[in-house]
């Protein structure tokens, strides 16, 4: 468990990602395409489309983002218990 927690900090340690989970908890499922529209229109966020894959792949491996395929689309989903699960050790 120690390490998934590592994973999360890990993930959330880089502002691209933070913007990244920003985009995805807004509206919960986004394309590939989509989200780096959103990154470059709303943030003015310089990142290729293989940038942001490799940012994706961290935020998998955390666990902060699944990736399903549907037709020719990649559909990124967006989970928070990772997050929620890392924040509850200081909450309670």
């Amino acid at each position: 468990m120690s390490m998934h927690k590592d994973l999360v900090f890990k993930a959330l340690a880089d502002p691209t990602r933070r913007l990244m989970l920003d985009e995805l908890s807004e509206r919960k499922e986004q394309t590939l395409y989509e989200l780096s529209v959103r990154l470059i229109m709303r943030h003015k966020v310089a990142i290729s489309r293989q940038a942001i894959a490799k940012h994706i792949d961290v935020l998998e491996k955390a666990g902060l983002v699944r990736s399903e395929k549907r037709g020719k689309y990649r559909m990124l989903v967006f989970n928070d218990e990772p997050i929620k699960t890392v924040m509850n050790r200081w909450l309670k």
